[in-house]
């Protein structure tokens, strides 16, 4: 079912065959659904600053590092380049809008698609741009058994973030592997882009209210619009 959709990845990489090794795993959107309290909290701190950020276009920058994605609306509507200290300074706002929001749940199915991924023999990586510590500390604890802390690229071990491909570079690095040898699972436009130009095999897995047409734009391999649909492209393709 998926053959010609493999066979026109490899094409494009110059790859002899999908060999996945490791899974290569988005946080917010993908193991938490976490995005709508982003989204708010995004909102909220920014405009304390005099930003106008929709929480529809958090969904948008999602993936970016904090500071970056303030630099970058900042340069738009201000015309101005904050240092990073300034934008540090306003991130931390956006943190304690975010902390005080409920605890995100796990998204419904990533644990299933997790423990079968592990007990096929793969690892599972995680590559996100957040720095929230409050959810990174989670990681462990809320996956215990499939989630280990020395397979985590966080915003602090990048000097790029996504869109740049240094943050799955860096997760493909963790794993010992080579692009050929991983499959992504994304939820963002950023995040796509970042897998894909890494080289990497990348399900968009569409949590948000973007339409599906953001995530095919950027170059995404498939597009599923939940897990359970995605847990079954790896029950029929990898396993």
């Amino acid at each position: 079912m998926y053959d010609n959709i493999i066979r026109q990845y490899l094409t494009k990489h110059g790859f002899e065959a999908l060999t996945p090794k490791a899974v290569l795993f988005d946080m917010d959107g993908v193991l938490y659904d976490s995005m709508p309290y982003h989204a708010r909290s995004w909102h909220t701190s920014m405009a304390a600053f005099g930003l106008d950020m929709k929480p529809e276009e958090a969904y948008m920058y999602e993936g970016m590092r904090g500071v970056e994605t303030i630099k970058l609306i900042a340069r738009r509507q201000w015309n101005k380049e904050l240092t990073d200290d300034e934008a540090a300074a306003m991130y931390k706002r956006k943190t304690e809008e975010f902390c005080a929001c409920p605890k995100a749940k796990k998204m419904e199915g990533v644990e299933e698609l997790m423990r079968m991924i592990k007990d096929g023999g793969k690892e599972i990586v995680v590559v996100t741009g957040s720095g929230q510590g409050s959810l990174l500390k989670r990681l462990e604890e809320d996956f215990a058994g499939l989630i280990d802390s020395r397979l985590v690229v966080t915003a602090a071990d990048v000097s790029r973030g996504k869109p740049d491909p240094e943050p799955y570079i860096k997760g493909l690095a963790k794993a010992g592997i080579k692009p050929c040898e991983g499959i992504v699972v994304e939820n963002a436009p950023l995040g796509v882009r970042a897998a894909v130009a890494a080289g990497i095999f990348t399900v968009a897995v569409n949590t948000g209210p973007l339409p599906d047409k953001a995530l095919a734009d950027e170059g995404a391999d498939l597009i599923f619009p939940d897990m359970k649909e995605a847990k079954n492209f790896f029950k029929q393709t990898i396993f």
